[in-house]
């Protein structure tokens, strides 16, 4: 058994979590049993991750995209109304945090991505307010071909097929990374000299933009670049504590 109220510290610290300026409240949304032996973590907050939590006996509900956005309260509908049963009933908390969760030089999405699919040093990239939420990797040598970032990057996402547009040069040295809904930040690649970018969803203008920028574009899927960083949140709260942890695979083709 752990204490709630000490792993949601941990998380605060770790993440440093309240210093984003983010879309919604980050830390503890929904507050549950103050003892915690089994954290279960997932990408979203949907009905069913917290009917397979239960199923788990999970305690704490550990997920990148919470229950609550915006600052303000609002009205709460039935898919919602059905959700807090679940974790009303059980007495089951739920800890959120989404761009927190992105953004950490470690345990981020776009961390652990830039690691897996090979790259040798990071450095942040993506400003949002005072904090940046990406990341840029660098491969060693002469760099690696589009084919292979495209591969490396459905290895290290799920083993999904990524959308590719490969505009960019013939050898990758560089790469922006930014997980999710993150295209907005592909003019940024280009003017700051990347030679690819890799994120989630692919928005309409993104073909024609990076083919003209001379810059691959590869999006490997919203949920699949976000299943990352939650998945390895949950593992360090489950060493540091002693408590048991599952992830819960809901697969979301976007």
């Amino acid at each position: 058994m752990a204490k709630l109220e000490e792993i949601v510290n941990f998380c605060e610290e770790l993440l440093d979590a309240q210093s984003f300026e983010d879309y919604c409240p980050n830390g503890l949304q929904v507050p549950g049993s103050s003892e915690v032996s089994t954290i279960v973590s997932g990408v979203s907050a949907s009905l069913e991750l917290f009917e397979r939590a239960a199923e788990l006996d999970g305690d704490l509900i550990l997920a990148h995209h919470g229950l609550i956005w915006g600052r303000t309260p609002t009205a709460i509908d039935r898919a919602a109304k059905r959700r807090l049963e679940l974790l009303f009933g059980r007495d089951c908390s739920l800890l959120a945090y989404h761009l927190p969760l992105d953004g950490h030089a470690e345990i981020g999405n776009n961390a652990l991505i830039a690691a897996a699919i090979g790259c040798e040093r990071q450095q942040p990239f993506g400003q949002l307010g005072s904090k940046t939420i990406g990341v840029g990797g660098f491969f060693a040598g002469d760099g690696i071909t589009i084919d292979q970032l495209a591969a490396r990057t459905s290895a290290a996402c799920g083993n999904r097929e990524p959308l590719v547009f490969d505009g960019g040069p013939e050898q990758i040295k560089s790469v922006a990374i930014v997980s999710g809904a993150g295209s907005s930040y592909l003019d940024g690649a280009i003017t700051t000299g990347f030679d690819a970018f890799i994120t989630g969803e692919p928005a309409e203008r993104v073909m024609n933009e990076s083919r003209e920028g001379a810059v691959h574009f590869i999006a490997a899927g919203h949920y699949a670049t976000e299943t990352l960083g939650v998945r390895r949140l949950g593992e360090l709260i489950a060493e540091r504590f002693g408590v048991s942890h599952q992830f819960i695979d809901v697969p979301n083709p976007i």
